[in-house]
């Protein structure tokens, strides 16, 4: 294979790298936001910069679009978009300080019990939710609306 072949292989291969916060709060509420571009209800996130941790991703995309400023827990899983080539690490968080409410990102946000969620959320998105209330990290691909089969 010749290198320019090598080359732009690589260049289609590319994927983007996003991270969200599950932040749950001592009532075991859920902090959601509704995204101004497409009216979903989803955890906070965003694409991950360069130069910046997965844990300092997660805590500014959580205090950018909604106000509240997070400790992050633990890993609770990876997903991947196959429609879109989203890889998206997604972590348990803690609120620490500040008040949720509309940003630049999110027109609106709430603090939700997980059983409100489902009539809110799409599948892709509620299993994230679902997966920061297990012990263990999960490993999930899906089109952005319904999970791949395992």
């Amino acid at each position: 294979m010749s290198e320019d072949h090598r080359l732009h292989s690589v260049s289609v291969a590319l994927h983007s790298v996003s991270v969200a916060g599950i932040v749950v709060d001592d009532e075991g509420r859920v902090l959601l936001i509704q995204r101004r571009d497409n009216r979903h209800w989803e955890p906070p996130g965003g694409v991950l910069e360069l130069g910046e941790t997965f844990e300092e991703g997660v805590v500014r995309e959580v205090l950018e679009e909604t106000g509240v400023r997070v400790t992050v827990e633990r890993l609770t899983g990876v997903y991947k978009n196959m429609t879109r080539g989203i890889v998206a690490l997604v972590y348990r968080c803690r609120p620490i300080s500040g008040s949720a409410g509309p940003t630049d990102e999110a027109a609106k946000t709430a603090w939700l019990a997980p059983a409100e969620l489902p009539d809110l959320m799409t599948t892709a998105y509620l299993v994230r939710v679902e997966d920061a209330f297990s012990e263990h990290a999960s490993s999930r691909s899906h089109n952005g609306l319904t999970l791949f089969p395992l």
